[in-house]
């Protein structure tokens, strides 16, 4: 008798107003390198924001959701919206789209924080200089 596949469940995806989100401690990311966060800002006014935050809800002592919302994972991205916010080119309240984990779940923020920055995998250059001829970048 064949056994059943267990089914997942994606995390919930809603927008968030940015001045409810904070920079999560859990951040794995230390060491500035690439992209810089002025850069970055500039692209996301220029093309708006290309992949969501993943954040978790900040709970009070007694355990209850505050309604701030901690990032671990997309703290560049966080950085970047910040800097436009103190620019005045993004309002405080702006809508940002988050991936949200539940509240006391059993994958460490810093697990989530770690998983972004290691799974993701850089463009071939061959892919990459395609691409650029395609838009036509030299």
């Amino acid at each position: 008798m064949a056994s059943a596949i267990q089914k997942i469940a994606l995390n919930a995806s809603r927008d968030i107003p940015f001045n409810r989100l904070v920079l999560s401690q859990s951040n794995v990311r230390r060491v500035k390198a690439g992209l810089s966060i002025e850069e970055l800002a500039r692209d996301i006014e220029r093309r708006g924001l290309l992949q969501s935050l993943n954040v978790r809800p900040v709970l009070n002592g007694e355990g209850a959701e505050t309604g701030t919302y901690e990032v671990p994972a997309g703290g560049r991205r966080f950085r970047a919206l910040e800097l436009l916010v103190k620019q005045k080119k993004l309002v405080k309240t702006a809508p940002v789209p988050c991936v949200v984990r539940e509240a006391g779940s059993a994958i460490l923020a810093e697990d989530d924080s770690l998983a972004e920055n290691v799974q993701r995998v850089a463009l071939h250059p061959l892919d990459q200089f395609r691409a650029f001829r395609d838009i036509g970048l030299p």
